[in-house]
């Protein structure tokens, strides 16, 4: 079995390091990474500049574009085979709830599953990053499953508690919660005198109750939401429909 690893903390985060020695003796591994953080790059493709791939001491493939880029690349032309499943990870924090709209980690997964391969992003869901090697163990389990009993393509969203495997409640399949708005932005001065901004701080969850991703990890539990990609609000159609037949028929009576 042949699996591509990519991540949005770089070629030389712990989690990708630990996931790529954990699944090596159980699959064929090619890490396609980027060359430095790219954490909240979301879906971005680099279209306005050529991208190069490197070579690390540690045989991983480096990529100075987005997480992205690192999977779309690697399956229509970087590798001479295609891989069987792509994995995003381990990340250094959840991804959980909103987050998941910005995670360059789920980003990497969900281009895994556009272009037809099953794919999983996995986050250990503390930024303290004590047990990588729990969220490594629950993506070996989840691999070997597979090979019992495929399921066909899917995009999992997978977030680990950051505890000893021994520790772990289970699993459960969950949605996604909802956070309240972010914190507000965090302004300061340049060296130079300029005005400058940071991003604030992710809100504190505000859809949190049971069969939430939010509520799974907090009780100890491993939470696997099963992404799609669709964004059409299928519910809404038959009102803009309405209100576009609607207007029609005023202009054409005006």
């Amino acid at each position: 079995m042949r699996i591509l690893l990519s991540n949005d903390d770089g070629y030389f985060s712990p989690g990708l390091e630990r996931l790529a020695a954990d699944l090596a003796s159980h699959a064929e591994i090619t890490v396609v990474a980027p060359e430095r953080d790219r954490s909240g790059a979301s879906n971005s493709l680099t279209l306005d500049r050529p991208l190069t791939v490197r070579r690390a001491p540690s045989g991983f493939l480096f990529v100075n574009g987005t997480p992205t880029d690192c999977v779309h690349l690697a399956v229509t032309g970087l590798l001479d085979e295609l891989p069987d499943m792509v994995i995003s990870g381990i990340n250094h924090g959840a991804n959980m709830g909103d987050d998941t709209i910005y995670s360059g980690t789920v980003a990497a997964a969900m281009e895994g599953y556009l272009l037809g391969i099953p794919s999983i992003a996995v986050s250990l869901a503390n930024k303290t990053g004590k047990h990588f090697e729990t969220a490594a163990r629950v993506i070996v389990d989840m691999l070997n499953r597979h090979r019992r009993q495929s399921s066909g393509p899917w995009l999992l969203n997978v977030n680990v508690p950051d505890v000893p495997h021994g520790e772990l409640k289970g699993e459960r399949v969950t949605r996604l919660g909802k956070r309240h708005k972010a914190e507000p932005v965090v302004k300061t001065q340049t060296p130079r005198g300029e005005t400058c901004y940071w991003v604030g701080a992710a809100g504190a969850a505000a859809d949190a109750g049971e069969g939430t991703d939010f509520d799974a990890v907090e009780r100890g539990y491993v939470s696997v939401t099963p992404l799609q990609i669709d964004l059409t609000n299928h519910g809404d159609m038959p009102r803009i429909a309405g209100w576009l037949s609607a207007r029609v028929k005023t202009d054409a009576n005006a």
